[in-house]
């Protein structure tokens, strides 16, 4: 609500007086939607346009998340945000004490909707919705209890399918990430599922930083690797080992995950520091600035388990609308994206070897290069959030 304060000049106090209180009283009937997700909020790019979504229908958004020992400090958002710092960083008790405290927060309170993304936050919201009688909106953003860090440890699996099957069947409006994913939630559930892909909205940056701005080589073809989930099975361990076989690129890896640590060492022991560099989680913008100054996008996880196969990650949406060629796993969704709009390739394995000569053959091909970079911006202008974001209104604007 804007006022024109010019019309009142010439009015008493009591007519500011009315503006401010009309103000306020117009905030106090907001209805309030409270998103939870179990990262720590500054980089999760779905969840920021979902409540940017919340937030342009005039809710008033709190986004709910985890404060961890190296969180980048929170943006300025069109929402609030919450962050609690937990004792535990990992495993069982970290995800109950998640649990717990954000039922807590649910239930002290006040909200007109719910909105719980992944099945980690699942349980505390549905409690909460059936205590309160208020709508719950679901975004699973993977399969969760098909991932490689659950399917390994049984009971640990058998866990979050006990809680999937008792809650999933009973909602009405579900979000996810991939015709195949919703695929099979449709099949084991009979739910109908919506499905909302990872793409960024068109972005028009004021100032485009140059690779000397960002002091990144100027004589080197940059690969780049980015996520926030750079974790087992996910084909960077052969990426790192494929660098020995190229001498006229450099491998930035911006984000963090379980093997980070485990692929820093891996690139000390083969002695690959000058042609590997390694950033931390960037905000979005920034990291958009490093990602339009590389020459080619890898996404290559392993086809080892059903997530993977199926999977839709925002990183091949940011490379396509950062204009850069992809280099990917044939993954079922993935590779149906490069082939309809032909904006790169597929490795055939995860050797090495073959990994290093897909990059030179790519980097190294003027014509093909310029070719798929073309087709990048139309890929872009087809695969925005612009157009994505109507799937979600539809939902949203049942609870306005």
């Amino acid at each position: 609500m804007f006022f024109d304060f010019h019309r009142f000049k010439d009015k008493s106090i009591h007519s500011y007086g009315f503006i401010i209180i009309f103000a306020k009283q117009n905030k106090k009937n907001l209805k309030k939607a409270i998103v939870s997700v179990i990262n720590d909020l500054v980089t999760d790019q779905r969840v920021d346009k979902m409540c940017n979504t919340l937030a342009s229908l005039q809710f008033e958004v709190i986004l709910v998340g985890r404060k961890k020992y190296d969180s980048l400090a929170l943006p300025s958002r069109s929402y609030k945000l919450h962050r609690m710092r937990l004792l535990f960083e990992k495993g069982p008790l970290f995800y109950a004490e998640y649990n717990i405290r954000l039922f807590f927060y649910l239930l002290f309170n006040k909200t007109d909707l719910l909105v719980s993304n992944d099945l980690d936050t699942l349980m505390p919201n549905y409690l909460i919705s059936k205590l309160k009688n208020k709508p719950i909106i679901y975004d699973s953003h993977e399969l969760f209890t098909e991932t490689p860090e659950v399917i390994h440890r049984k009971f640990v699996q058998n866990v979050w399918l006990k809680i999937e099957k008792w809650i999933f069947p009973k909602l009405l409006d579900v979000f996810t990430v991939s015709d195949s994913i919703a695929k099979v939630y449709n099949d084991k559930y009979n739910v109908e599922v919506k499905v909302v892909r990872n793409v960024p909205p068109t972005r028009k940056f004021v100032h485009l930083k140059s690779r000397k701005d960002l002091n990144l080589p100027l004589d080197k073809k940059i690969i780049i690797l980015q996520g926030s989930g750079i974790n087992i099975q996910r084909g960077a361990e052969e990426l790192i080992q494929s660098m020995q076989f190229l001498d006229k690129h450099l491998l930035l890896i911006i984000g963090g995950g379980d093997v980070i640590q485990d692929i820093k060492q891996l690139t000390s022991d083969l002695n690959l520091n000058k042609k590997i560099l390694f950033l931390p989680r960037q905000p979005i913008e920034e990291l958009y600035q490093y990602t339009m100054n590389a020459d080619l996008g890898i996404t290559i996880d392993k086809d080892t388990n059903l997530n993977y196969k199926y999977s839709l990650g925002n990183k091949l949406f940011d490379y396509i609308h950062a204009g850069i060629p992809v280099l990917a796993s044939p993954l079922v969704e993935i590779k149906k994206i490069i082939a309809l709009y032909n904006i790169g390739d597929t490795i055939d394995s995860h050797d090495p070897k073959h990994i290093a000569e897909k990059i030179k053959k790519m980097t190294l091909d003027p014509i093909k290069t310029n070719e798929w970079k073309e087709n990048c911006k139309f890929a872009a202008s087809e695969l925005c959030w612009e157009k994505e974001e109507k799937i979600v209104l539809e939902v949203y604007n049942k609870y306005v």
